[in-house]
């Protein structure tokens, strides 16, 4: 069986991935620091132990790009012979389905706890000789644990729209939105402080929601990209509008009479078929070599397309 020839990406496309790849790996030094630091100040708060776990759960999208990254270049096989490149659409699924379903057990003991109006405590703790409530130094920690993410999922969404990655860009929002995690546990903490019961759970839900949302949001994203939907932007839902850049270049040559394209992704490629009408079947071979180069050159992420002579886009008996 033939394989695919090997992706050559162009030069500033490997720098991006490249710095994708030490970002996720900050992001992860990072993440383990404010796990660490949160575990040891955890206390009786739902709402610190929620955003504790929260940042656990946000390992999940670094490591599966990171996965995803060392498989996707490689070469195709006999046995692949299209290639490695839905690794990061299977990596996003993967990462997807862990958000969701541990958003949901997560809003599942929040809401317990707010139907046992249970009354959570914090103590306190001697630093340097002196006593101080918990709960300023769980604050101090949850600020720390928002500043590093943030910064670091607006460093990373320039570098997901460049590469076109839908996982990588999930990552960034999730990252750069952390800080209504840290929010809502602060208040939740607060919360407790003030003799509002219900402030920690109720923060616990609110942030198990955000998990939630991210999971089902970026779920639903990735099992449409495996089911070939037409190429979307990153960051939206809105068609990508290079099918018909693709299409009109077809058109302007003098030898089509009509054209139509269907494309699909792989990953943070394109790939798919061409559809064209020849006004003459003169030199057709030699012309549709022509319209692959014109056509290749258009955009980096056009890795595969199959360019179909047809005798007209409207078969006998098709809709």
């Amino acid at each position: 069986m033939r394989a695919r020839d090997g992706f050559d990406p162009p030069r500033e496309h490997e720098r991006d991935q490249a710095r994708a790849r030490r970002l996720e790996w900050v992001t992860i030094g990072f993440m383990l620091s404010i796990i660490t630091l949160l575990y040891f100040t955890l206390g009786s708060s739902q709402a610190m132990k929620t955003a504790w776990f929260e940042d656990i759960l946000s390992l999940v999208p670094p490591i599966a790009f990171l996965v995803a990254a060392r498989y996707q270049g490689r070469t195709p096989s006999e046995r692949f012979p299209y290639g490695y490149h839905r690794t990061i659409a299977i990596a996003f699924l993967c990462a997807s389905v862990a958000l969701a379903f541990f958003g949901v057990m997560l809003l599942y003991e929040a809401v317990l706890k707010l139907l046992s109006r249970e009354h959570p405590t914090i103590g306190t703790i001697v630093l340097f000789g002196h006593p101080v409530w918990l709960g300023w130094v769980m604050m101090v920690v949850l600020l720390y644990s928002v500043i590093p993410p943030v910064i670091l999922g607006h460093m990373k969404l320039p570098l997901a729209q460049r590469l076109h990655d839908k996982a990588l860009y999930a990552d960034a929002s999730m990252n750069r939105a952390d800080w209504l995690t840290g929010l809502a546990a602060i208040v939740g903490v607060l919360g407790i402080g003030m003799g509002w019961w219900w402030a920690d759970a109720t923060a616990a839900a609110l942030i198990s929601l955000d998990v939630l949302h991210d999971g089902w949001k970026n779920l639903s994203q990735s099992v449409r990209d495996l089911m070939d939907e037409r190429p979307t932007q990153v960051g939206g839902s809105e068609p990508d509008p290079f099918p018909e850049r693709v299409r009109a270049t077809l058109l302007a040559l003098d030898w089509v009479k009509d054209a139509d394209v269907r494309l699909r992704e792989e990953g943070h490629l394109l790939t798919g078929e061409a559809f064209i009408v020849p006004r003459d079947e003169h030199g057709l071979v030699e012309r549709l070599e022509d319209a692959g180069r014109v056509l290749r050159s258009l955009d980096w992420r056009l890795y595969d397309l199959s360019l179909v002579p047809v005798r007209t886009l409207h078969p006998p008996g098709g809709g």
